[in-house]
This record gives C-alpha cells, structure tokens and sequence, in this order.
C-alpha cells in the first residue's frame, strides 16, 4: 500500500506539522499526528491487478454502480454509459478501464450538487478525458461532487495508458462515468460494488446476440 501522489503535499506538510508540534507540546503532536494517519488513510492507493482476459473492460473508480444506460457523447457517438458513485470511504485513485491513447481533453467548471444528483452529470464541474483503444473510443469522466474539491488528472493528448494504469483521481466525494464502445456487453449492475483496474465492467457481445 502507498499514498496517491496526488496527496504527498498534504501528507509531508502535515509530518512537518506532527514532528513540530510534538517538539512544542505533546498533544499537538498527537494531533497533527492524528491527521496525519487520516491522510494516509484517504490517499491510500493499494495495487491492483487487472484480469487476465485483455478484451475485458475494467472498472475506472471504486464504489457502487448507480447507472448503466444507453448514452451519446461527440467524441464517442452512441455508447454504453456506465456511472459510478464514489463515497469518501472509497480509494478515489481513477484508472483506465483498457490500453489506449489519449487523444480528448476537456475540463468543463461547473455546480457542486451531491453526485448522485440526477443533473450532476450535466452541470457539475467535471473533467473529460478520451481514450483511443483497439476496441473503439471510450471517454472518462470525472465529475466533482459536493464535499470534492478537487479533481486530479496526470494525462496528456498523445499519452499512451495501459488497462488499469493510474490517471487521476478525485477528492473527496465524487462519480466517474464511463462511455464504453455501443457493443460492449456490461458485466455489472446497477448497485454492485466495484474496484479500480480490477473488476470487469463490460466484455465483447455475443455477435449472435448483441443485445
């Protein structure tokens, strides 16, 4: 287990404070100490090992599965949506669901309504990031919740990810979306709990019946 780098700032900031406070007065120190432990905790980025099968899509985020519909976005057309609600329980470290090249970018500022609100999708602050895999586009997208005051992303057009490689995260909070290609089969329903890079989200259709 290591810490997201994304949080490394607020986690040496705080050790400073913790080694500091302990020199000035003990309980201080248990205090910042306290916290310490707490970001450690929150920034927790455990490893995760995608399935064997490379023709299964894997989930971008840990938490519970809130939708799965039909969807249409301009960079993928129609497509399988798949959201996902990430409590401020969960590991907020997002990844990719399959090996791709980043080729869409765009950062949308926005409301800060609770992510399972039903307009969050359309009118919170979120972040699109689009992926050209061998299997079709898919698009990610990080949308802020209403305790998440920040959202991470570590790419760049040209940038070539691996299936469950590390792109970002979300504090606090939060939803990630994913538009996976009209044919993808999803492997998942609405309630089950998933885990970054690890659970199977969608798999090819049966060609003799794609629905």
């Amino acid at each position: 287990m290591r810490p997201a780098r994304d949080g490394l700032p607020s986690i040496v900031a705080c050790a400073f404070m913790a080694a500091g406070g302990a020199l000035i007065a003990l309980p201080l120190g248990v205090f910042f100490g306290s916290v310490l432990l707490l970001l450690l905790w929150f920034y927790r980025d455990p490893a995760r090992r995608p399935p064997e099968d490379e023709t299964l899509w894997v989930s971008p985020a840990d938490g519970r599965v809130v939708e799965i519909g039909r969807a249409s976005h301009p960079y993928t057309g129609p497509a399988l949506c798949i959201g996902i609600f990430m409590s401020p329980l969960d590991v907020h470290v997002n990844r990719a669901p399959a090996g791709g090249t980043v080729d869409f970018l765009d950062y949308v500022p926005g409301k800060r309504l609770a992510a399972y609100h039903p307009k969050a999708s359309t009118e919170n602050e979120r972040f699109y990031v689009g992926l050209e895999t061998p299997q079709g586009k898919t698009l990610l997208v990080q949308i802020a919740g209403l305790l998440a005051r920040r959202i991470a992303s570590r790419v760049r057009r040209g940038d070539v990810l691996t299936r469950g490689q590390r792109y970002g995260m979300i504090k606090l909070g939060s939803k990630v979306e994913v538009y996976l290609p009209a044919s993808v089969k999803p492997l998942v329903k609405v309630g089950d709990r998933v885990r970054a890079g690890e659970t199977p989200i969608g798999g090819q259709a049966d060609e003799t019946n794609p629905s």
